[in-house]
């Protein structure tokens, strides 16, 4: 039997078999990185460069991976990231990955720019835990309205992406060609104020001439939304800077998901976890923390949680999973990963997600071996 052929058995066979079912245009706008990609190589690269502990006969009776985050009690450490356009890789889109979720006990944040509305998705058999995704709207109200919609179809926390006030140079995709079929359309959005750009004078810039930034989201709109939603879970992603994440604590934010955006931004960001020690060394677990960005193992999972992370988001292998075979193979990936956390801990001599610590790395691969971020 040719191994193309074989049942997928972790991520990176998932991807093997997404790259074989999507067009090569497609696969470039799910694949593809900002500028050179160094940021997305290096997400990945940061696992391999870490390594993890052996401890023998420790006590694993009773061994389990629950945790309770921001008042939700989950079987697993693992969440659904915000990714756009399902149905660019399934004919049953994000149902497909609702009802996955539904079924694995994983929390699924819908993105803003779902081909699904997130009424559709909450009325799905589980039902699945929905968070939703926001971006800062140019009309300040929109993003106010849109936070209300997610809330009144039972969204259970709010996440506000904040690393992409424009979009990143994206050249693999570009070169690909790649064009959002008409068939796709991000409903979250329609009949929102989008921004408009002004006529820029000769010689002038594209960018910064053009208005497009004069509504992007300042601290300022962090606190503003903070007081519109008093009680409501607000988390940011996209922080990677300890300065950012104090920021946030200042502006009282229920979570911060440490993130690059899957390096499609800014090029030669940090790979995150890289970033995520410093972050949780400020934080001092005031807030949960999670970690976005090159999970492609259970190994992976245990090195974010040693390093200050309650959880971890999966972003690009959810759609590898998802085109490779629908909302069964999405829910075998999120199990395969379950498992291999599971075998991880066990061979680490971790009872419980409370038991993974600096201490499960090496010395020399953990800058914050002497910190107790728990």
């Amino acid at each position: 039997m040719p191994a193309s052929a074989l049942p997928p058995n972790c991520a990176q066979d998932y991807a093997v078999l997404a790259q074989q079912q999507l067009d090569p245009a497609t696969w470039a706008w799910l694949e593809s990185g900002g500028a050179d990609e160094i940021t997305a190589r290096a997400n990945q690269a940061a696992y391999a460069r870490r390594h993890l502990r052996s401890r023998v006969l420790r006590p694993l009776a009773g061994a389990h991976t629950r945790l309770n985050l921001a008042g939700l009690a989950l079987h697993h450490p693992i969440l659904i990231a915000p990714t756009a356009w399902h149905g660019l890789v399934h004919p049953e889109a994000e149902s497909a990955t609702a009802l996955a979720a539904a079924a694995t006990h994983t929390p699924y944040i819908v993105s803003a720019q779902s081909g699904t509305p997130i009424e559709t998705l909450a009325t799905l058999p589980g039902p699945p835990c929905l968070w939703f995704q926001l971006y800062a709207q140019t009309r300040r109200e929109d993003t106010l309205a849109l936070a209300l919609r997610a809330l009144a179809a039972g969204a259970r926390a709010l996440v506000l992406t904040v690393d992409a006030p424009v979009n990143g140079v994206r050249n693999a995709e570009q070169r690909s060609g790649f064009r959002l079929p008409d068939s796709i359309r991000s409903v979250h959005l329609q009949g929102l104020s989008p921004a408009t750009a002004r006529p820029v004078p000769p010689g002038g810039s594209p960018l910064f001439d053009s208005g497009l930034l004069d509504a992007a989201p300042t601290w300022d709109d962090i606190a503003s939304l903070r007081a519109q939603l008093p009680g409501t879970p607000l988390w940011l992603k996209g922080i990677l800077e300890p300065d950012d994440a104090l920021m946030a604590l200042d502006r009282q934010i229920d979570g911060i998901i440490v993130s690059n955006h899957g390096g499609r931004c800014l090029d030669t960001l940090p790979a995150t976890l890289d970033a995520l020690p410093g972050i949780a060394s400020v934080v001092q677990g005031r807030v949960p923390i999670l970690l976005d960005g090159g999970i492609r193992r259970g190994t992976d999972i245990l090195k974010a949680l040693a390093l200050g992370a309650q959880a971890v988001l999966l972003g690009r292998s959810i759609l590898h999973a998802l085109a490779a075979g629908g909302a069964p193979a999405v829910a075998h990936l999120i199990q395969t990963l379950r498992g291999e956390l599971e075998v991880a801990m066990a061979l680490t001599g971790c009872r419980t997600l409370a038991d993974i610590s600096p201490d499960s790395l090496l010395s020399t691969d953990c800058p914050m071996r002497s910190a107790q971020p728990r």
